[in-house]
């Protein structure tokens, strides 16, 4: 498998892809057209030499990507929020966005604590609770790695219950539909996508387990005598944990080999809480946002797609619209009217005008594939 270096995330009846400096979200609208935005993307690591340092350049990949995935799930969601807003003058849309805004940043900082209560400081407790009867910290240490995941995997399978969850899932198991198919060096087409797998290697759940399993190691051997300052380490921690998984799940993304194979295997069995078999409308998303960033026929070594012929029937349609003025013109009036003034009357029937594109921004409205 060929590493294209392209990644994407699921969002709410879409899929966003990111390649290189850019990104696009495709997002199904409830109206069934595919609607995509293009935008370009920046990175402290291509600004300053120090954050692409290894593990450094990983902590900001982690917090980059969080903010992104925050702001294209806030995008798509907007598709399904107009009715609501439809009604509302400029001045209230503007204030009712900045609400948003805020109560955005809020949510954020709101999860951010409660994945660290949950995910870090609940484990650690529950170990300490189990002092007396584990007196060894390099035994508790395991266990409280263990125990941090299976609150993982618990987490995992109840939000699953959830409707909306499972569908998010599938738009997950698309968007790893399209990039295996890109590069096992296959056409993006509905029918190529849809044998592919829904595992990567690359994928964020993958990162979350390598997070868990490397802090499984700091904490067995990082022992320190206060119980708080041991709190205190685990959360500070966290950044060096992600940066070094970052740089192993960076590594096994771009080579091959059975090591490789052997150590991504459960990161990619646990991507069978996080994804779903899509259905074909699904990967419809899936590869508009792909097509929107990323040249895979480039990618692939193969030409370029010819443009495709406009059907039969419009060219037809055309013509006889040609003929309709040409007709109404010479009908009553045809002694009146030269037919050199006639040829004009055809002439005169404007061109449909170019649509205009801005360099940073663009939405694009596909219609059903």
């Amino acid at each position: 498998m060929a590493y294209s270096g392209i990644g994407g995330q699921a969002v709410i009846e879409g899929v966003m892809m990111k390649n290189r400096d850019r990104y696009a979200v495709a997002v199904r609208k409830p109206d069934g057209k595919i609607e995509i935005q293009k935008k370009p993307s920046s990175s402290l690591r291509d600004r300053y030499k120090f954050f692409d340092l290894p593990i450094i350049r990983g902590v900001v990949t982690f917090v980059e990507s969080f903010t992104m995935g925050m702001g294209v799930l806030n995008y798509s969601a907007s598709f399904y929020e107009e009715d609501e807003k439809k009604d509302l003058s400029e001045a209230e849309r503007k204030k009712a966005e900045k609400k948003e805004s805020i109560l955005t940043g809020i949510v954020m900082v709101i999860a951010i604590i409660l994945a660290i209560g949950i995910f870090v400081l609940a484990p650690f407790f529950a170990m300490e609770a189990l002092k007396e009867w584990i007196p060894s910290p390099e035994l508790r240490g395991f266990l409280e790695g263990v125990l941090r995941v299976i609150i993982f995997i618990v987490y995992v399978k109840l939000i699953t219950l959830v409707d909306d969850i499972k569908r998010l899932f599938m738009y997950h198991g698309a968007e790893h539909k399209s990039i295996n198919c890109v590069e096992n060096g296959e056409d993006l087409t509905v029918e190529n996508v849809m044998r592919q797998s829904t595992e990567h290697r690359r994928c964020g759940t993958s990162f979350l387990l390598f997070v868990m399993v490397v802090s499984i190691l700091f904490f067995m051997f990082i022992v320190v005598g206060q119980v708080w300052l041991r709190m205190l380490l685990r959360i500070l921690l966290i950044p060096v944990i992600a940066g070094l998984s970052y740089e192993l799940i960076k590594f096994l993304g771009s080579h091959e080999g059975k090591c490789v194979y052997i150590i991504s295997r459960p990161g990619m069995w646990l991507q069978h809480l996080t994804t779903r078999e899509p259905t074909e409308d699904i990967v419809e998303v899936a590869i508009a946002s792909v097509n929107a960033v990323f040249d895979w026929r480039e990618f692939q070594g193969k030409p370029p797609a010819e443009p495709e012929e406009e059907p039969e029937t419009q060219t037809e349609s055309a013509s006889e619209a040609e003929n309709n003025v040409v007709e109404s013109v010479s009908g009553t009036e045809a002694e009146s009217v030269p037919e050199t003034e006639a040829a004009e009357v055809v002439e005169s029937v404007p061109e449909p005008e170019e649509p205009v594109t801005d360099e940073s921004f663009e939405d694009v409205v596909v219609e059903d594939l």
